[in-house]
């Protein structure tokens, strides 16, 4: 059985660059549709069911945070955030309301690819193959990973892909300790990346499987080295 393009959603006010990433997706083999602004992203969204969201924080009518932010209220869709490097508090607060990823300007294509290409790999890692039923369990967090679902004392918890994997990451080997390296590796396919990545999720993260975010009795930080997960 053929499967569908995965179709990505650029939103950008420079149509140059709308075309040119356009392009350059669909020469590698996905569909693409552009926004040049805020509130047209969620007239899309009324009609189209992206697979990923490429988002320009700089937009004339809604700014990304903003839009990015609306969009978790409704959907998990992976979103990965285009920056100027001069906007590191911008891009903080991008991550902090539920975006996956961020490229900063002037990007190259091959790098925004491969993110693309990652994230995705992140939300369907099988694409079109039927892996075997998996639950992960760490006291009592249950992972199901073939689900993608997440129930904490058998409340269902609603995580973004991102949060999800870095979750699973840490629940198959509960106790152990990973670096930000490490977790960059397994959750997001990066050797060499911001670190800040994994902070700022690790910290959204806590904010939905912890009682209290401030005092995580569940994903701890061990100082000077990393996080890990407490099964007990």
């Amino acid at each position: 059985m053929d499967i569908e393009p995965r179709l990505v959603l650029i939103v950008d006010d420079d149509p140059t660059i709308r075309e040119a990433v356009m392009g350059r997706l669909e020469l590698e083999g996905f569909r693409a549709i552009e926004a040049s602004g805020g509130q047209q992203v969620f007239e899309i969204l009324e009609e189209h069911s992206p697979d990923l969201i490429i988002l320009d924080l700089g937009l004339p009518d809604l700014d990304g945070v903003t839009v990015c932010q609306r969009i978790r209220h409704k959907s998990a869709v992976p979103i990965i955030m285009l920056t100027a490097r001069s906007e590191e508090v911008n891009r903080v607060v991008g991550l902090e309301v539920g975006a996956d990823d961020y490229v900063t300007k002037p990007f190259s294509f091959d790098e925004l690819v491969a993110r693309v290409k990652a994230v995705l790999r992140r939300v369907d890692p099988s694409r079109g193959i039927a892996p075997p039923s998996t639950v992960l369990k760490a006291g009592d967090i249950e992972i199901d990973t073939e689900g993608h679902q997440v129930t904490i004392a058998d409340k269902v918890v609603s995580l973004t892909p991102t949060e999800f994997g870095l979750l699973q990451a840490l629940a198959e080997r509960p106790g152990k300790v990973f670096s930000h390296q490490e977790l960059l590796r397994k959750v997001w396919d990066y050797d060499q990346y911001d670190t800040h990545l994994v902070e700022v999720h690790v910290a959204n993260l806590r904010s939905k499987i912890e009682k209290d975010a401030r005092k995580p009795k569940r994903v701890v930080t061990v100082r000077a080295v990393g996080y890990k997960l407490v099964a007990e």
